[in-house]
């Protein structure tokens, strides 16, 4: 029997029990909880948990930690995820500025501010994705911008494209009412500026002025929504990839997780520009950001977790493996999407994505979302989306049933 299971035997019970309390605990000092909605961090704790040998890491997954944050009173050591930056959550993280000496150089700056309250940094950005236009590789050499386009351009190129008779097309450039997630984004350039407010507010002249232009863009260059939405339902039951490369399509909408994903022989035969207007391309809300509860146990161990992760070179290793073990082709990048150190993603990432190379977004041109309400998901998909499809083909707000009305509604049944 070895020495310390002796002493436990020969010591009074009262006595063994505190001594195997404080053995517990000095165990669970040394292992950090971390509760993410992003199931890549499973991969990277076992990771880490393999490297050293000092301190463990446990994954829990939620669909909202940061409802859960609000919800339970035991709180994790780390939380990764989408929506963290709400009101409502916020209160939880502890400052992360002695992290990296204070030296935040390698994050994309525009990205770090926002995890920044009264200039202190309590969340740190870890990933986002970028809305592009997706289009057969042969048709680059209509586009005039090796990184982006514009809605100027796209109508011009849409139009030119479309081949209809009677009526009836054909063939189709690109229509905005394809997608809802384009005009969400056709509103964000128009700087309708979602953002958290009990629960939402916005810019409702922007917003107005976002949806008048998607509502003349339809009939201007495809004459109207019912004919787009008619070539929508003879063509789109293939996927959309699918009718850019077989030319049914000119362009279609995709989000970078959502292209970096395709299958290699597709995203082969495929090319992409960036959605810009006025220097600006606007990231996914769902950006993931790392945050340090303040009730934490195990803050060591939460520590070197986050020194580790936060290391080029570690997210070099973890893309490797990724490639190796083939997830690559189910999740995008770091943890599904481009990661938010520069080096990262400037210098590791073209060598597992060869389409990026001559194709890194302008890092001055990136915008991230506005900090929104934690359960934006849902209201996004129930009372946002909904309202802007309305609209975008209705030539007048009056005859759409109002977003005020639709977000109060929602509100009394949610609560």
């Amino acid at each position: 029997m070895k020495l310390h299971a002796r002493l436990f035997v020969l010591m009074a019970p009262p006595v063994a029990a505190m001594l195997m309390a404080f053995s517990c605990s000095l165990l669970s000092g040394k292992t950090a909880v971390l509760w993410t909605d992003r199931p890549e961090f499973a991969f990277y704790a076992a990771e880490f948990n393999t490297v050293q040998d000092q301190y463990k890491i446990e994954v829990r997954y939620f669909d909202s930690p940061a409802r859960e944050l609000v919800r339970q009173g035991d709180h994790p050591d780390i939380v990764a995820g989408s929506w963290l930056k709400s009101a409502s959550t916020r209160a939880f993280f502890k400052p992360l500025d002695r992290f990296f000496g204070k030296d935040f150089s390698a994050f994309y700056p525009r990205l770090l501010a926002m995890g920044s309250i009264d200039d202190k940094q309590f969340l740190l950005p870890v990933s986002f994705n970028i809305p592009a236009l997706i289009f057969a590789r042969d048709k680059a050499g209509l586009l005039s911008n090796p990184f982006t386009i514009g809605f100027a351009e796209m109508k011009q190129l849409g139009r030119d494209y479309n081949i209809e008779k009677d009526g009836v097309y054909t063939r189709m450039g690109f229509s905005p009412v394809w997608d809802d997630n384009f005009l969400f984004i056709t509103a964000v350039l128009f700087r309708v500026s979602f953002r958290e407010a009990e629960p939402l507010a916005w810019d409702a002249i922007a917003l107005e002025r976002a949806m008048s232009f998607v509502y003349d863009w339809i009939n201007e260059v495809n004459t109207g929504s019912q004919a787009g939405e008619d070539f929508y339902f003879k063509y789109f039951y293939q996927p959309p990839e699918r009718l850019a490369l077989s030319e049914r399509i000119l362009f279609t909408y995709m989000g970078s997780d959502e292209f970096f994903t395709l299958p290699e022989e597709r995203q082969g035969s495929l090319d992409f520009r960036w959605i810009a207007e006025n220097g600006s391309i606007p990231l996914a809300e769902s950006a993931v950001y790392l945050g340090l509860p303040k009730k934490g146990k195990a803050p060591n161990a939460a520590s070197a977790f986050v020194r580790w992760f936060y290391q080029a070179e570690t997210q070099r290793r973890l893309l490797e493996q990724s490639k190796d073990t083939r997830a690559i082709e189910t999740s995008f990048g770091v943890s599904g999407g481009f990661s938010a150190l520069r080096p990262v993603t400037e210098q590791i990432f073209p060598l597992f994505y060869p389409g990026l190379l001559g194709h890194m977004p302008p890092e001055d041109f990136l915008a991230p979302a506005n900090i929104l309400p934690g359960n934006w998901t849902t209201l996004k998909e129930r009372v946002l989306l909904p309202y802007l499809r309305d609209r975008a083909r209705s030539p007048d707000r009056r005859g759409v049933y109002p977003l005020e009305r639709r977000l109060a509604d929602w509100q009394r049944v949610n609560g």
